[in-house]
C-alpha cells in the first residue's frame, strides 16, 4: 500500500478539531460510540464532517471519482433508461436525485431529458451537505440554460407530499453510517469505538441489541453456514428505513441505484473475515478508517440483496440487477458515444471519449465492481436491465 504524504497544517487542525468533537460525545456516552455513530460524526457532523466541510471530494483533485465525474455518457445512459418511465408518467413526474455530487450528474441529465422530450416537472436534489449543495449550484447555475436550472429545486429533506416520477442515487448506500458486527461465543456482538490511554480511537464490542442481532441472524440463515468465530462485517439493519423515508409521499415510479457491492452471499464469504470497511483519501485505500477524521471518506460496500428486500418491503416491484457495464451497454452507451464523437473537436477529444467508456465500463475498472438496481410501481422500467441480468446473484 502506497504511503500518503501527510495533510497540510490547516487540514491536521481541522481533523483535530473533529477528533475532539467525537472524543466529547464518546465519553458523554459512557466511554463508547456504536461504530455507525462514530461514522456518522466522520462524514456529517455539521461543518467538520468528511461531506460538512469544505475540501474537494470528487474527481482528480479530491479523494476519489465517481461515473459522473469520469464522464458524462454515464448520466446520458442513465437518462436513456429513465426517459420511458417519466413518459409513461407524464409531464408533472418530478426527478430526485440523492447525493449531488459535483452537480456533473444533473448537468448532463437535464440536458440529456430535454433532447429527449422527458424533462420533469421538478429536478429535485436531496443534499445533506451545505457545502455541496452550493458547489451544485454554483456549478449548475453557470452551465445550464435558464430554462433547465428553473427546474432544480433543492431540498431539506424528502418530497412527503404525493409525488409521481424517480429517484436515482449513485454511490449513496455505500456512505450511509453502518454498523459493525462480529461473532464471539456464538454471539452477536456490535462494534463500538473507544479510546486507549492515550486518547486514541479504538475499536471494542458490546453485546447486540435486539434489532441488529436479528438483521445478522437474517442473513446467516440465507448461507450456506452459519458466520464463523471472530467473524466481523457489516449489516445495514437500518435500510427498509431510510428507504421508505427517502421515497416519503412518492407513488408511482421508479427507483434506480448504482453502487459498488455484491450480492448477499459473496458478500459474506468465508474469507471476508474483517467485512468491506475502508476509508478513501487522495484515490489511495486507506487502512486505517480512525485515521484524521474528517479528512478522508470512509465506505463498505453494499449489500444488494438488502437493498431488493428493502426496496421490495417498500412496496416497489423489482425491476432488474445487472452491472455497471451490462447497464450502460443496455441503455445506448454506444449511441450516446457516437453522438458524443461526431461533437468532438478533434482526434484527441474523441480518443478521451473512448478512454471513458474503458472507465465505465472494463471489468478491471468500474464495468463490474459496481452494479445497477432498479424498482417500479405503475411504470415499467424493466427494458432498462435487459443486458446481463444477475438477479439470480441475489
Amino acid at each position: 500500500m502506497q504511503t500518503l504524504p501527510p495533510p497540510a497544517d490547516d487540514a491536521i487542525a481541522h481533523s483535530a478539531h473533529l477528533r475532539e468533537t467525537i472524543q466529547e460525545q464518546l465519553i458523554a456516552a459512557g466511554g463508547s460510540l456504536p461504530f455507525w455513530k462514530f461514522m456518522e460524526l466522520a462524514l456529517y457532523a455539521p461543518g467538520l464532517g468528511y461531506y460538512s466541510a469544505g475540501a474537494t471530494k470528487f474527481g482528480r483533485g479530491g479523494d476519489f471519482v465517481t461515473a459522473p465525474e469520469v464522464s458524462p455518457l454515464f448520466a446520458a445512459c442513465v437518462a436513456d433508461a429513465l426517459t420511458p418511465v417519466l413518459r409513461q408518467l407524464g409531464p408533472e413526474a418530478q426527478f430526485m436525485e440523492i447525493g449531488g455530487g459535483s452537480g456533473a450528474f444533473a448537468e448532463t441529465a437535464l440536458a440529456k431529458l430535454l433532447a429527449n422530450d422527458a424533462l420533469p416537472a421538478r429536478y429535485a436534489i436531496l443534499e445533506p451537505s451545505a457545502d455541496l449543495r452550493e458547489r451544485q449550484r454554483e456549478r449548475l447555475q453557470s452551465r445550464l440554460p435558464p430554462l433547465l436550472f428553473e427546474l432544480v429545486e433543492w431540498l431539506d429533506g424528502p418530497i412527503q407530499d404525493a409525488w409521481n416520477g424517480v429517484l436515482f442515487a449513485n454511490e449513496v448506500i455505500d456512505a450511509l453510517p453502518t454498523p459493525r458486527f462480529s461473532i464471539r461465543d456464538g454471539e452477536v456482538f456490535e462494534e463500538h469505538v473507544a479510546l486507549d490511554g492515550e486518547g486514541r480511537f479504538l475499536r471494542t464490542d458490546r453485546p447486540a441489541d435486539p434489532m441488529l442481532a436479528a438483521a445478522v441472524r437474517h442473513v446467516e440463515r440465507q448461507l450456506p453456514e452459519p458466520f464463523a468465530e471472530g467473524y466481523r462485517s457489516e449489516v445495514l439493519a437500518q435500510l427498509p428505513y431510510w428507504l421508505q423515508a427517502v421515497a416519503g409521499g412518492m407513488g408511482d415510479g421508479a427507483m434506480l441505484f448504482v453502487d459498488y457491492g455484491h450480492g448477499r452471499g459473496e458478500y459474506y464469504q468465508p474469507q471476508r473475515r474483517d467485512g468491506t470497511l475502508r476509508a478513501f483519501r487522495q484515490h489511495h485505500v486507506v487502512a486505517d478508517v480512525f485515521a484524521h477524521p474528517g479528512l478522508q471518506d470512509i465506505t463498505a460496500s453494499v449489500d444488494f440483496t438488502a437493498l431488493a428486500e428493502a426496496g421490495v418491503g417498500a412496496g416497489f416491484e423489482f425491476a432488474g440487477y445487472c452491472s455497471q457495464a451490462s447497464f450502460l451497454l443496455g441503455n445506448r452507451l454506444q449511441d450516446n458515444l457516437a453522438l458524443a464523437e461526431s461533437r468532438a473537436a478533434d482526434e484527441l477529444a474523441r480518443h478521451n471519449l473512448r478512454q471513458q467508456v474503458k472507465l465505465l465500463t472494463l471489468p478491471s475498472e468500474m464495468g463490474e465492481r459496481f452494479q445497477a438496481i432498479g424498482f417500479q410501481r405503475g411504470v415499467e422500467l424493466g427494458a432498462a436491465f435487459l443486458a446481463g441480468d444477475l438477479s439470480h446473484r441475489l
